[in-house]
């Protein structure tokens, strides 16, 4: 079910204008990019690492996902945040932040 999850997160990601996936050269695995540039990546089947900026995840109240192997030592002061997707409703919730971080590349 996990990697149908992506799959179908992926599918709605490549909807959004200028947004494509593919290998990471920083990562590996795959890769978020806008315009070129890698804004995210994810680190297996229900993880996406997203540049949404501080400014935004402080406003937004986010906080990094409990339980991730991902970046366990994370200031609050990064502009990366850890994201956790397992069901369909998480697919448009992660979409709706991507959509954000493309705004403010």
């Amino acid at each position: 079910m996990q990697r149908e999850i992506k799959t179908l997160l992926l599918a709605e990601l490549e909807t959004i204008d200028g947004v494509e996936a593919r290998p990471s050269p920083v990562s590996g695995g795959t890769a978020l990019f806008y315009q070129g540039r890698e804004f995210a990546h994810f680190y297996n089947g229900h993880e996406l690492d997203l540049r949404l900026t501080k400014k935004v995840i402080y406003r937004l109240g986010l906080t990094h996902t409990r339980g991730s192997g991902q970046h366990p030592d994370r200031t609050a002061n990064s502009p990366w945040i850890v994201l956790s997707f397992y069901t369909e409703d998480d697919i448009e919730r992660v979409s709706d932040l991507v959509k954000l971080a493309v705004c403010n590349l």
